[in-house]
C-alpha cells in the first residue's frame, strides 16, 4: 500500500538533499520478499508520483538496494525508515550501502503501517475509531495508535494561500485509504483550470460512517487529513467540513467551482442534496476520473487475499522479533 506513513519519510528524505527519486518495486519483488501487494505496481507507481515531495520514480527497482543502483541514478546517497528491511532470507536489504557510507535514515512515522492497515480492514469492527489500537509485539509490525500532532499538520500543508487569479476549486468526501481512484480524480480536477487552489473537505468519522457504513472509515480523520495533504494536487484541507456544501462554506473560502466524481452521493440525514446551494448557483461539476477502483474494491483485495496476508503478517513479524533477538 502507499500510505501517509510513506509520504512522511519521502518528506523527511527530500529535506535531506536536492532532488528525491523514489525506487518503487514490482509486484513479483514485493510478493518473493513480503508477501501479496494490495496496489498493482501500475498504481503504486502513480501514487508515489503523485506525493509532493517526488521529483522522479524508479520503477521496478530492485529489493536489494545497490550501489550500482545509486549510480545509475546519480544518486549521493539512500534514505530509509529507522525500521529494518529484510530479504526472504532475512538479510539486511541496505547492507551495502551502509557498508559504502551511502545511507541515511529517517524517522518512521508512529502509529502506521501496511501490516495494522490490513488488520483494521480485516477485523471488520469498528475498533481503530477508539483510541485502542491493536498491540502487537515488534516495535515496526505491532503499531501503537496514530497520534496527530499540529507539528506534523504543518510540516504536510502547502502553506500558500489562494493568490490572484485562482480558481478555487472545492472537493468533499472521505477520502478514506487514499488510493488511485482519489488521485486520479483529484488529478483530472486539477486540469480544469490553468491555475486551481484544490480545498479538499474531509469529514468526521462518525459522518463517514453514517453513509459508508461497515466499518468505515478505515483510517481516522487525522490520518486521512494528512494522506489528502501529501497529494501535490490539493492546496488546503477543511478537516471535519459539513456534509451539505453550504453558502457559508461556499463564501467563506470564494469557492468557484464545486467537483465531485461519478460515484454516488448519499442524501443528508434530511433526506436534503448535500450539493443543492452549488447547483443553485450554477457551479457544480462531475468530474470522471477514468478510475473505477473504490475504497470497497481495495477491502475486497485484501479480504479475498485474507490468508495469505495473515500468513505475510505473522512471517514479517517474526523476521523482525529474531532480529531483534
Amino acid at each position: 500500500m502507499v500510505h501517509y506513513g510513506h509520504s512522511n519519510q519521502l518528506r523527511q528524505a527530500r529535506a535531506m538533499g536536492d532532488y528525491l527519486i523514489v525506487g518503487v518495486h514490482t509486484d513479483e519483488e514485493i510478493a518473493k520478499h513480503k508477501g501479496p501487494p494490495v496496489f498493482t505496481q501500475e498504481e503504486r507507481y502513480k501514487m508515489v508520483q503523485a506525493i509532493k515531495w517526488v521529483d522522479e520514480i524508479a520503477p521496478g527497482a530492485p529489493y536489494v538496494t545497490t550501489l550500482e543502483t545509486l549510480d545509475k541514478y546519480n544518486c549521493d546517497f539512500c534514505v530509509h525508515g529507522d525500521d529494518i528491511t529484510l530479504t526472504i532470507d532475512g538479510k539486511d536489504t541496505y547492507e551495502e550501502v551502509k557498508t559504502a557510507g551511502r545511507y541515511r535514515e529517517c524517522k518512521r512515522t508512529q502509529g502506521v503501517s501496511t501490516t495494522d492497515l490490513v488488520g483494521r480492514m480485516l477485523l471488520m469492527t469498528k475498533a481503530h475509531h477508539s483510541n485502542i489500537g491493536p498491540k502487537g509485539h515488534s516495535p515496526w509490525t505491532g503499531v501503537s495508535q496514530f497520534l496527530q500532532t499540529s507539528q506534523k499538520i504543518i510540516q504536510f500543508a502547502s502553506g500558500k494561500e489562494p493568490q490572484p487569479g485562482d480558481t478555487i476549486i472545492y472537493v468533499a468526501g472521505a477520502f478514506d485509504l487514499f488510493h488511485i481512484g482519489h488521485v486520479d480524480f483529484l488529478e483530472k480536477v486539477h486540469q480544469l483550470a490553468e491555475k486551481p487552489y484544490i480545498i479538499a473537505g474531509l469529514h468526521f468519522d462518525q459522518e463517514v460512517n453514517r453513509y459508508k457504513g461497515k466499518n468505515y472509515p478505515i483510517m481516522n480523520i487525522h490520518e486521512r487529513t494528512l494522506s489528502v495533504l501529501a497529494c501535490r494536487y490539493v492546496s488546503e484541507v477543511v478537516i471535519g467540513a459539513p456534509y451539505a456544501v453550504t453558502a457559508d462554506l461556499l463564501d467563506h473560502f470564494r469557492v468557484t467551482l464545486v467537483c465531485h466524481g461519478m460515484t454516488e452521493v448519499v442524501p443528508d440525514k434530511d433526506g436534503s442534496d448535500p450539493y443543492e446551494e452549488p447547483k443553485r448557483r450554477g457551479i457544480f461539476q462531475l468530474v470522471d476520473s477514468g478510475s473505477n477502483l473504490t475504497t470497497d474494491l481495495i477491502v475486497q483485495r485484501i479480504i479475498k487475499n485474507r490468508l495469505e496476508f495473515e500468513a505475510r503478517n505473522q512471517k514479517k513479524e517474526a523476521k523482525e522479533l529474531a532480529v531483534l533477538e
